[in-house]
C-alpha cells in the first residue's frame, strides 16, 4: 500500500491529504491555507470558500453602484453652470429636499476612497474565484495542480517514456463540478476514497508524490553557512537585490549560524530553500527545520560541487 507518513502528526496520510504548517495538522483534500478565514480550504469547506469568493465581489459591485449613484446625485445638486465654466459648491445643495446625511468634502473623499476599495476587492477576489473555478472544473486543488506541473517537469527532465494522468479528473466538467458542489452543501464521499478515472487507482497521485520526493533528494545540493543570518523576511544587510527579491510566500525563513550545513532542494536567483542538517545530539524531539535563506550566506560544499549531477544513466540530456 502506498501511503505517506506525516512525521508531525505521526500518522499515515490519506490520498489527497497534506499537512498544513499553520494549522499543524493534516487536512483532507487540502487546497491551501487562507489567512483571511484563518483556516484551511479543503474537503469540508471547499464549496463554501468558493461561494465566498463569488459573493464578496458581488457585494462590492453592489456597494460600488451605491457609491457612484450617491456621488452623482450629490454632485449634480451642487453644479452651477456658467457661460464658460462649471463650478461645484460642496458647502450646500441648491435643491430641496436636503440630504439626511450631510455630504461635504470629507464625505466625498471617504466615498471616493470606499469606491476604490470596492473596485479593488472586486478585481482581486474575482481573479481568485476564476482560479478556483478553473481547478474545480478539473477536480483538482491548487496543490494537486502544482504536483501535476512538477510531474510533467520530472518526465521531461529525465526524458522518460511515461505519461502522468491525473486520476481524479472524471473527464466531464459537470461531473467534476458535482464532486464539490451539492444541493445539501455536504461534499460527496468521505474524504478518504475518491472516484477515479479508468486506468488509475487511489494511489496514483501518491506514487507520483513519492517519485518527486525521491527526485528532490537526488537533485538536492549541500551548502555550508559562511555568514550568519537572523531569519528576517527582508534582510537589509544582505544587499539591495536580496532585500527586494524576497520570496512572496508564507513559507518560513530559517536562522543560520556560521558553520552549519544546509541541504538545498530548490531556489531562486538570490534565495535558496532547504533543510538544516541537524546533529545527532539534537535530532531527537526536533522536527525538520526548513525554509528560505539568502544565497550569499552559504557556499556549495566541494563534495557536492563534483557530484552535483545525478547518477549516470538515471538522467539524460534535458
Amino acid at each position: 500500500m502506498y501511503l505517506q507518513y506525516c512525521k508531525v502528526c505521526q500518522a499515515y496520510k490519506a490520498p489527497r491529504s497534506h499537512h498544513c504548517r499553520k494549522c499543524n495538522r493534516c487536512v483532507m483534500k487540502m487546497d491551501h491555507h487562507c489567512p483571511w478565514i484563518n483556516n484551511c480550504c479543503g474537503y469540508q469547506n471547499h464549496a463554501s470558500f468558493t461561494l465566498f469568493l463569488l459573493l464578496a465581489p458581488l457585494g462590492c459591485i453592489h456597494a460600488a453602484f451605491i457609491f457612484v449613484m450617491t456621488m452623482y446625485t450629490q454632485l449634480y445638486n451642487r453644479l452651477s453652470f456658467g457661460w464658460n465654466t462649471v463650478k461645484i459648491d460642496m458647502s450646500a445643495a441648491r435643491r430641496d429636499p436636503l440630504p439626511i446625511i450631510p455630504f461635504g468634502l470629507a464625505a466625498f473623499a471617504a466615498t471616493l476612497f470606499a469606491l476604490g476599495l470596492a473596485l479593488g476587492t472586486t478585481i482581486a477576489v474575482g481573479m481568485l474565484f476564476f482560479i478556483q473555478m478553473k481547478i474545480i472544473l478539473r477536480n483538482k486543488t491548487s496543490i494537486e495542480s502544482w504536483i501535476e506541473e512538477k510531474a510533467k517537469d520530472r518526465i521531461q527532465y529525465y526524458q522518460l517514456d511515461e505519461v502522468f494522468v491525473f486520476p481524479y479528473d472524471m473527464g466531464s466538467r459537470w461531473k467534476n463540478f458535482k464532486q464539490v458542489f451539492t444541493w445539501s452543501g455536504v461534499p460527496k464521499g468521505d474524504g478518504l476514497d475518491w472516484p477515479i478515472r479508468e486506468g488509475c487507482h487511489q494511489y496514483s497521485l501518491t506514487i507520483e508524490q513519492l517519485k518527486q520526493k525521491a527526485d528532490k533528494r537526488v537533485r538536492s545540493v549541500q551548502y555550508k553557512v559562511i555568514e550568519d543570518y537572523s531569519g528576517t523576511c527582508c534582510p537589509l544587510n544582505r544587499g539591495v537585490k536580496t532585500f527586494f527579491t524576497s520570496p512572496c510566500t508564507e513559507e518560513p525563513r530559517i536562522r543560520l549560524q556560521k558553520g552549519e550545513f544546509i541541504l538545498a532542494t530548490r531556489g531562486l536567483r538570490y534565495w535558496l530553500y532547504g533543510d538544516k542538517i541537524l546533529d545527532d545530539s539534537i535530532k531527537e524531539g526536533v522536527s525538520r527545520i526548513r525554509g528560505w535563506f539568502p544565497r550569499n550566506c552559504v557556499e556549495k560544499c566541494p563534495c557536492d560541487a563534483e557530484t552535483d549531477q545525478a547518477p549516470e544513466g538515471e538522467k539524460k540530456h534535458r
